[in-house]
């Protein structure tokens, strides 16, 4: 098939795609906000029962009513037979495995683990919607894509510009969509192809749009409203911020991998996770508010917004809240990570606001891109986002300077890990 004619087959496909999984992703993640205001809503009670009651059912969903393939065959055909070796709440993984081969994403699974979304994300537990808003969306284009002969050309830009749209639309930005699933696929290794550039962007454009139209406003994003007020404030407060924010959600972002990797039985992750979680809300609700001990984190910066939270109790509260994504990932929750880091950051930041003299509305800002960057590996579309979220021009500089020395400080972390663990091994005599 000839270059044009290629990318003409891309250019459909995403444009199905991005239609049928932006509007999906929207239908979901509409549900999942309401449950998770709903949430924000209720007192210290409904912190302390529900999250855990919602980890309850997502454990029963994936672990109870779905199943292991015994077969190749069955694994490609069954709404609930999952693969042996996968981590059935861990829906980013499918996204990343199939990153560049989306014929293999096994879109079936898709409404059994929505209602575990549902359970987790939209009963107010720690976890986020841009991992479902991504995992939807591929999903939506796989399954469109898996008509038949004709249709299979269009699957892998469907199912591509179907994330993208799904994210874009959650997060109101076209190019933080198109940024994500390419990044993500880059974890693959997957071919940044002129396809599947048209195909991202496509779909994040799609998304966009469909944000727009029909005035969604699916996620509170920070605009800083004041600039440093010199060139050396806004150095330092990039050095500070991001240190700080790289540091934190890299951290968190080891302890959610380990969390997610952890070999116990599902109700001795259930059991233990749970019991983390009541604890850690309750903490949360005592130090801030219940509306700071649910969900993936908007309750927490609202509270240090209003109450202008000293250092000491935002800090407190940030470590806590990423505590809090652990131990639902722990549990065996199924959701996203995403926007949890952006408060983790967002908080972290807001940290050192008063020492700085800054506003915490940057301080937030940068704080929360430098979590993308740091805690999600993910710095392109860490500086989409901060590109394309308002301000000042002063700090949007800021903020792109965070979010480089937060992944500076994430990639720093992560070579002396591996060193240390290197060595290690060869103090035990292995290679």
């Amino acid at each position: 098939m000839r270059r044009g004619a290629r990318l003409g087959v891309a250019g459909l496909g995403a444009v199905l795609g991005g239609l049928t999984g932006g509007f999906l992703v929207v239908g979901i993640t509409l549900v999942l906000k309401a449950g998770i205001d709903l949430a924000s809503s209720q007192g210290t009670w409904f912190a302390l029962t529900v999250p855990p009651l919602g980890l309850l059912v997502a454990v029963l969903a994936l672990h109870g009513y779905g199943t292991t393939a015994v077969a190749d065959d069955a694994l490609a055909r069954s709404w609930r037979a999952f693969h042996p070796d996968a981590a059935r709440a861990d829906i980013s993984a499918d996204v990343v495995g199939s990153a560049g081969r989306e014929e293999r994403f096994p879109w079936r699974l898709a409404p059994l683990r929505a209602v575990a979304t549902l359970a987790t994300v939209g009963l107010g537990g720690a976890m986020g919607t841009e991992a479902p808003a991504a995992y939807f969306g591929v999903a939506a284009g796989a399954c469109l894509g898996d008509r038949g002969r004709r249709w299979r050309r269009l699957l892998r830009p469907a199912a591509l510009a179907g994330g993208a749209a799904g994210v874009a639309a959650l997060m109101g930005i076209a190019l933080v969509g198109t940024a994500f699933m390419l990044e993500l696929g880059r974890r693959r290794r997957a071919p940044l192809d002129a396809e599947r550039l048209l195909a991202a962007l496509v779909g994040g454009a799609i998304g966009w749009g469909i944000d727009v139209v029909f005035g969604l406003s699916l996620i509170r994003l920070v605009v800083p409203k004041e600039a440093p007020g010199t060139f050396g404030q806004a150095v330092i407060t990039a050095l500070f911020i991001g240190a700080a924010s790289g540091a934190i959600t890299a951290a968190a972002a080891e302890a959610v991998y380990l969390a997610k990797k952890w070999q116990a039985a599902p109700a001795v992750r259930l059991a233990i996770g749970a019991a983390a979680t009541v604890a850690i809300a309750l903490l949360l609700a005592r130090i801030a508010e219940p509306a700071a001990a649910v969900g993936p984190g908007g309750g927490a910066i609202l509270w240090a917004e209003r109450v202008d939270a000293r250092p000491a109790g935002a800090l407190a509260v940030c470590l806590l809240r990423a505590a809090a994504t652990t131990a639902a990932v722990a549990a065996g929750g199924c959701g996203g990570v995403f926007v949890p880091f952006l408060a983790v950051g967002d908080l972290a930041g807001r940290v050192f606001a008063p020492g700085l003299g800054v506003g915490h509305d940057l301080a937030g800002a940068a704080g929360a891109a430098g979590g993308i960057a740091a805690g999600y590996r993910l710095p392109v579309t860490a500086a989409a986002m901060v590109l394309f979220v308002g301000g000042p021009r002063r700090a949007t500089l800021t903020s792109l300077a965070t979010v480089a020395i937060a992944w500076a400080v994430s990639s720093g972390l992560l070579a002396a890990q591996q060193w240390l663990a290197q060595r290690g091994r060869l103090a035990r005599g292995r290679p």
